[in-house]
């Protein structure tokens, strides 16, 4: 994609200078490439999130998975209806409250964990391929302290927040590794 007027770049044959814009240019390419090798499993970025989610937080209700995400619960609903259909979820009464489930993964559902796991890691050293460990181990620095300054949620992606607002296909939950 060729640098636009007004994107930071001061050479049009060498890219943008703007850290905004290639985060953004990184970022839309890497989603695309974790959606591609997820489809290997018959899964979108946002169903990956949410069995990372649930497999940290076994029991919790729909509606704290939700808050957790920051996901419509509407939304939220009609996913899990989906990972229960193939088997990846289970909901169970809730011994604190009967009239919510608690959500838990399947054995399945731990297996399909473990792939999703093995693609991520995948996905990051082929996307970091080009840099060294410690060069990666900065980078990851970098880029934590710029999503805490920037208010964003460790470990859930800003996508979740879409979700259910447009008929766009967000990339809610992409997870590295």
């Amino acid at each position: 994609m060729a640098d636009q007027p007004g994107d930071g770049a001061t050479d049009a044959g060498r890219g943008s200078t703007s850290a905004a814009w290639l985060l953004a240019q990184v970022g839309a390419h890497a989603a695309g490439l974790f959606a591609a090798r997820l489809s290997v499993l018959g899964l979108a970025p946002a169903h990956a999130g949410i069995l990372r989610a649930l497999a940290q937080a076994e029991g919790i209700s729909q509606r704290q998975l939700a808050h957790r995400l920051e996901i419509l619960p509407s939304r939220l609903v009609s996913m899990m209806d989906e990972l229960e259909g193939r088997g990846l979820i289970e909901r169970r009464d809730s011994a604190e409250d009967r009239r919510v489930y608690a959500l838990h993964l399947t054995d399945e559902g731990r297996r399909t964990l473990d792939a999703i796991g093995r693609i991520a890691r995948e996905h990051d050293a082929a996307l970091c391929a080009a840099i060294g460990e410690e060069e990666r181990r900065q980078l990851v620095d970098l880029l934590r302290r710029i999503a805490g300054q920037q208010g964003l949620k460790p470990g859930v992606h800003p996508g979740f927040r879409r979700l259910g607002r447009s008929s766009g296909g967000a990339s809610g939950g992409e997870q590295e590794g």
